[in-house]
């Protein structure tokens, strides 16, 4: 990031009531604002108090700016802004002064700002209140997720769930997922040790008050704990009381409950950083809710703040929370998280001191890992990566230099693309050939006059075509993979318009130049690129004995083999299954037509219903753009084919830490580690099966390592942009 960017942040939270939503504007900015951006905090809400915005005030590059003062929109009244207000007051203020973001927060909002169509490409929405389960994903809902995924540069994720559930469901979000989980400021004085409890016991909650997180029985927990013979008070800060219609009577009630239950201190709204003096004050956190709740995907901001602090905190016990602080977390309320088992679950903070002190140490490990300044560094990355400096060769240049992209088939290339686009002095247009063969001979020609530089993805017709219109002083590169050599059509290309040919692996440069007989000093080898940041994800339980297959058509990706290996592995350990990500070869009308490729499914399809070990151990997968996700499930990819030029499949799975274990096809001992090639089988199979658990993670990290150091999209697109420039 060469530049200061500009950014613009709205939320569709009012910030004069601290909750989470509210706090997250507060957070963003401030790590933004760490991370070099200039940046403009836009307020739904006429100003009531300043206990969020005044922290602001005094950050490097940060400006609130406040709609119903500065009557950006005449007529607004004191009433906060709706979808299309803000809509309406953001497009102008981006008129006045251009941003290169914009960070939006409420599904609604970000809704209305995609139709109106101000900001395509530039919007970065953090989406929770979206669906959560697979019956509240309707076909309308999906259809509008899409549609901002489509418009959005990025799409912000509270957690690792919500992400693979967002990729799941909406394909086009796919690579535009990154993590943002909450972040908690780092305490401004220090944190009290919290060895010698205060008697009576503290107990502490901050934020709304609100059915579904169990606040108004919370104020009944001193009486009970007494009953127990426990002395114990609750402090509760914040002023946002819900008027929940499925409720009635709960505002009232929980009004009167904070002001005259006895053992009950109310401290009303208080500043962020004055809420966490107030809690630092205290013994154990509380964050037990709802049963309702515990298959939410969001991270909870309150436990982390509580953590920061040192404090312990009562919760539910669900998956979110396991993976936070573990399954052996002595303080989860039990049970299904009724009032009773939140009084044990206190009483036993209180009564155990070695339990107390184990919880405490568990949610300040946890804290530590969501500062603002580990917010601020994820950001200062995913801004470097979207907005990359510009090549010196470039930089140096007049005017942008020209690129054209030609191909039937860009899907290798689509990363590679996003980033040539990113970079500041190219110009990129394409030509999307709708067939191998099928094109609009006039784009084409448009093109070649136009461009500096030409990409031909494959050395198919394209690459014929535009070896014969090359512009005279232009530059000329084609990709060749593996197919294209059995073909005519390497003979057809006038090498002599031809400046570069990039072969994705050594070996099959060589023979690329073996069977052409191409000027070596024309062929190059460039590998695949491969996405690590977004492949590089959390395994899920069980992985370790799942093997993954992605792509099994046609014939020679021989998923027979893998049936082998698998059913080695279950001749020994019947946990091992098999999870096949693909097409069916029945949708390839190429393939399907092929009456040996039929009788080689038939009999692999016969095979596994047939045979007492593989019965009920291979799963089919749907093919699609999720592979990061699925590849959370998967301990081991397999590449059985008998020939590949280069075969992603098991490098995307080293960059999940997957173990990846190959046949000796011809070549894979030039792209990967000979340690993850096997002979056979059956060889196979006892290598995987005596890695023991610590094995595998090792294994795994060596892979992540490895195919970081080798195929990473960051290295990659830099050897491809050198090449772009360097004519």
């Amino acid at each position: 990031m060469s530049r200061t960017l500009n950014a613009l942040v709205y939320g569709d939270v009012d910030l004069n009531l601290i909750d989470g939503s509210a706090v997250w504007a507060q957070s963003t900015v401030q790590a933004l604002s760490r991370a070099g951006c200039r940046t403009r905090l836009v307020l739904k809400a006429p100003v009531r108090t300043g206990r969020l915005i005044d922290p602001l005030a005094g950050l490097p590059g940060v400006t609130v700016v406040r709609p119903y003062e500065e009557r950006l929109l005449p007529g607004q009244a004191d009433r906060p802004l709706s979808p299309v207000q803000a809509s309406q007051v953001l497009a102008e203020l981006d008129a006045d002064e251009p941003c290169d973001l914009l960070v939006l927060r409420g599904r609604r909002l970000v809704g209305r700002v995609v139709a109106d169509g101000d900001f395509e490409g530039r919007i970065w929405a953090y989406l929770t209140d979206i669906p959560q389960s697979a019956a509240e994903m309707t076909e309308g809902a999906r259809a509008e997720l899409t549609r901002i995924a489509q418009a959005s540069q990025r799409l912000l994720c509270q957690t690792e769930e919500l992400r693979c559930l967002l990729e799941t469901w909406v394909p086009q979000a796919c690579g535009k997922c990154v993590l943002s989980p909450p972040a908690v400021p780092e305490p401004d004085s220090p944190v009290p040790e919290h060895e010698r409890p205060h008697d009576p016991f503290r107990l502490v909650y901050t934020g709304k008050f609100a059915p579904l997180w169990n606040t108004l029985p919370m104020t009944r927990l001193p009486a009970l704990l007494a009953e127990r013979g426990v002395r114990a008070e609750l402090h509760a800060v914040g002023d946002k009381i819900h008027d929940d219609p499925r409720h009635p009577d709960f505002q009232s009630a929980m009004a009167r409950a904070l002001a005259v239950t006895p053992g009950v201190e109310h401290h009303g709204g208080q500043p962020r950083e004055e809420a966490m003096r107030l809690a630092a004050d205290c013994d154990l956190g509380l964050g037990w809710r709802e049963p309702a709740l515990d298959a939410s995907l969001e991270l909870s901001t309150k436990v982390l703040e509580f953590g920061a602090l040192g404090l312990p905190v009562v919760l539910n016990r669900t998956p979110a929370h396991e993976a936070l602080l573990g399954a052996d977390y002595p303080l989860y309320v039990p049970g299904r998280a009724g009032l009773d088992d939140a009084v044990e679950a206190v009483a036993r903070a209180v009564r155990e001191p070695e339990a107390r002190r184990l919880a405490a140490d568990r949610c300040r490990d946890a804290a530590a890992r969501y500062t603002l300044q580990a917010a601020a560094e994820r950001w200062r990355a995913q801004l470097d990566q979207a907005f990359p400096e510009a090549p010196a060769a470039v930089a140096a240049r007049t005017r942008p230099l020209r690129v054209g992209i030609a191909g039937h088939d860009l899907k290798f290339l689509s990363r590679l693309l996003d980033h040539f686009r990113t970079l500041p002095g190219l110009d990129v247009r394409v030509d999307a050939w709708p067939a191998l063969a099928r094109h609009d001979p006039a784009a084409s020609r448009e093109l070649a006059d136009w461009a500096d530089v030409v990409v031909v993805e494959w050395c198919g017709p394209a690459a014929v075509w535009y070896s014969r219109h090359k512009r005279q002083g232009s530059r000329l590169i084609i990709r060749l993979h593996r197919f294209e050599l059995d073909a005519e059509w390497p003979g057809q290309v006038d090498i002599d318009a031809v400046d570069q040919v990039i072969c994705v692996s050594s070996y099959y440069a060589r023979r690329t130049l073996a069977h052409t007989g191409w000027p070596e000093s024309k062929v190059t080898v460039i590998p695949n690129w491969v996405d690590t940041d977004q492949l590089d994800r959390p395994k899920a339980p069980g992985a370790r004995f799942r093997l993954g297959m992605i792509g099994i058509a046609p014939s020679r990706k021989r998923l027979d083999l893998g049936l082998d290996v698998l059913q080695a592995l279950r001749a020994r350990d019947r946990r091992w299954h098999l999870s096949v990500k693909s097409k069916p070869p029945w949708e390839y009308w190429w393939i399907w037509n092929k009456p040996e490729e039929r009788a080689h499914y038939d009999a692999v399809l016969r095979r596994m219903q047939t045979s007492p070990l593989l019965e009920g151990a291979v799963v089919f997968d749907e093919f699609g753009a999720d592979v990061a996700s699925w590849l959370r499930r998967v301990g081991h990819v397999l590449s059985t084919s008998d020939d590949e030029s280069f075969h992603l499949a098991p490098a995307e799975g080293m960059a999940s830490a997957a173990v990846p274990a190959l046949l000796p096809w011809p070549g894979a001992d030039e792209i990967y580690d000979r340690r993850w090639i096997h002979q056979d089988p059956e060889t196979m199979a006892s290598a995987l099966a005596e890695l023991d658990e610590d094995g595998w993670r090792d294994a795994g990290q060596l892979a992540r390592t490895q195919v970081r150091e080798q195929f990473s999209l960051h290295r990659v697109a830099r050897d491809w942009t050198e090449l772009l420039v360097s004519g």
